[in-house]
């Protein structure tokens, strides 16, 4: 793998991308599960800051439990929220891979002449 900052961040991003995606499909795997508390995860600032350190791959993913309040069953799972952010989650993916795709593209180019 490339070894600059932006190849570097775009790796981590795309490492915190999966991430999220791994606990929104725990969430929504759980959304009938009596007591489930939800959980998100946060690494855009913490990557931000990492960033700004010129240390990307320093950069934590948080995973922390939701505050929303819950249903009948103890339940806080929003199934609602949760399509949305695996949908968002999705194409910030497909974004990120694009331009480490492209970048690598654009690598092989040049080191073909």
């Amino acid at each position: 793998m490339l070894d600059d900052i932006a190849s570097l961040t775009l790796q981590t991003a795309i490492a915190g991308l999966g991430q999220r995606q791994r606990v929104t499909a725990n969430n929504i795997a759980n959304s009938e599960t009596p007591g489930f508390t939800a959980s998100t995860v946060d690494f855009e600032n913490a990557l931000a800051s990492a960033v700004a350190q010129g240390q990307p791959t320093g950069a934590a993913i948080g995973v922390t439990p939701t505050t929303d309040p819950a249903q009948v069953n103890g339940n806080n799972v929003s199934l609602d929220k949760e399509f949305v952010a695996a949908t968002k989650t999705t194409l910030q993916e497909q974004l990120l891979t694009g331009t480490l795709t492209a970048k690598f593209g654009w690598l092989s180019t040049v080191l073909k002449g």
